[in-house]
Formats: structure tokens, sequence, C-alpha cells
């Protein structure tokens, strides 16, 4: 007979995946900066991951949640700086 192992520890990660989509579900706060100060926008940056953190912290050993922290966190700052560059660009045009 063939026994697999790892399956209850698979199934607990899976729920714990589970349970932190539904944590992020909804607004996950907001930041804001100023486009014309590089400072603004770092701290702006770091403000998205600190709140990234305080939510998903507990979470960040699990092999599923901790690489879509990462993720997260990469993401809301190409956003930020996205935004503070389209900001500039529109001060530029008018």
């Amino acid at each position: 007979m063939i026994e697999i192992s790892g399956l209850d520890k698979l199934s607990r990660d899976m729920d714990e995946a589970q349970e932190v989509l539904s944590l992020l579900d909804g607004e996950l706060g907001t930041v804001s900066f100023n486009p014309s100060e590089p400072a603004s926008i770092e701290a702006a940056i770091q403000q998205a991951e600190s709140m990234i953190d305080d939510r998903l912290a507990a979470y960040s050993s699990n092999p599923i949640i901790g690489p879509m922290i990462d993720g997260l966190k990469e993401q809301y700052r190409n956003g930020i700086i996205e935004r503070a560059a389209a900001a500039r660009l529109g001060e530029e045009q008018e």
C-alpha cells in the first residue's frame, strides 16, 4: 500500500491561504504622498508595506502566503510609483 504524507500540512496551508484571501477582501488602507517629493513617495511605499505586514505577518511562514506577501508589496510599490509619475506628468502638461 502506498502512503502519501504531507497532505495534512498542505490542507492547513490551503486553509490559511483562504483565510488570508478573505482578510484582503476590501480596502487594505490608504496612503497619501506628494508626487514631487521622492521622500514622500518612499514614505508612502513604506506605509503600504507596513499595512500589509500588519495584516498578514502571522501567515508569512506559510509557503503559499509568504510569496504572496512579497508580491503584494511589489504591486503596491509599483502602483505608488506609477501614480506619482502620472501625477508629475499631469503637472508638467498644465
